[in-house]
């Protein structure tokens, strides 16, 4: 088993129309905004950016990002990552009609960070529990976004 590699799922749902939350999922730059766990976007170009990322535990993870598919027809946004954390993540949001929308998020990825590949085993329990509170935050962050907009 390789300690430094992570998959991650998390189901979110939402009472604002799926197109609502496509359209909130794609503007990454705007991530920081209603998700607190997302410090920093820096836009490169139209399709990377440099995200910095920070949750319970006491360090930053800074990756770029760069777009990979993107599809409003299916709901499907894709994004390689490079840097602290290698890989790829996808949001795929779908219908739920008056009921709002499923969104559903992937992520598999190989930690690359120095200090985390040396603690990788005692570590990986925390860096679980570090994401599912950071998903958690996120879910929370952009419904009260979508309803304030």
């Amino acid at each position: 088993m390789d300690w430094n590699h992570y998959r991650f799922r998390s189901l979110w749902t939402l009472s604002a129309p799926a197109a609502t939350v496509y359209s909130a999922l794609e503007r990454i730059e705007d991530y920081p905004l209603w998700w607190s766990q997302v410090r920093e976007v820096t836009r490169l170009d139209d399709t990377t950016g440099i995200v910095t990322l920070r949750s319970l535990l006491p360090f930053d993870l800074t990756s770029t990002v760069r777009e990979g598919r993107r599809d409003r027809e299916t709901g499907v946004l894709e994004a390689g990552l490079s840097g602290d954390i290698d890989g790829w993540a996808r949001w795929t949001v779908t219908d739920l009609g008056a009921h709002g929308c499923l969104v559903h998020y992937e992520q598999e990825a190989d930690v690359r960070k120095p200090l985390l590949r040396l603690l990788a085993v005692p570590a990986r329990p925390l860096l679980r529990l570090n994401h599912a509170a950071m998903m958690r935050a996120g879910r929370r962050g952009l419904a009260a976004h979508l309803q304030a907009v």
